[in-house]
């Protein structure tokens, strides 16, 4: 009897750890599966606005930045001694570009330079290159008068 008993738990353990890998390579291949739809984290075409205090127009043209999904870690237990750093899409590799604002006054300066994005990767937020809000104003919005600059 005690045999008996000891086969039905050696096969009930070994039911549960097949139900386990099973749901461990389900989630793995949710995961792969999820992340191969997603646009990968590179330079986009994007309509960007620049705008100066003391300008009255707003500057709407093209330019390349970097844009895309990044895998990223959410603790399932966050302790207040651990620190989670969250990769998002931002800039490895720029060049700066130098544009001229349409009718701004003597005595201010109509130059704005903006980086251009070369190449991206997943990393974190540097705030002086990137928006690292959650939810910011779309890039080509302007506070003042719109003007359109060609394309190039």
């Amino acid at each position: 009897m005690k045999l008996l008993s000891f086969l039905s738990f050696h096969r009930m353990l070994v039911v549960r750890n097949n139900i386990l890998r099973l749901l461990f390579y389900l989630v793995v291949l949710l995961v792969v599966s999820q992340s191969s739809f997603l646009p990968p984290c590179e330079p986009i075409n994007e309509t960007v606005s620049v705008e100066k205090e003391g300008c009255p127009k707003c500057l709407v043209f093209q330019t390349s930045i970097c844009s895309g999904h990044c895998l990223t870690k959410e603790p399932v237990y966050k302790s207040p001694f651990s620190t989670v750093y969250q990769h998002v899409c931002t800039y490895r590799d720029v060049r700066y570009e130098t544009v001229r604002l349409p009718d701004c006054p003597p005595g201010v300066d109509p130059h704005i330079t903006y980086p251009v994005a070369l190449s991206c990767d997943c990393s974190l937020c540097t705030m002086d290159t990137s928006d690292c809000t959650i939810e910011s104003l779309q890039p080509d919005f302007c506070m003042s008068q719109r003007e359109d600059f060609p394309a190039y």
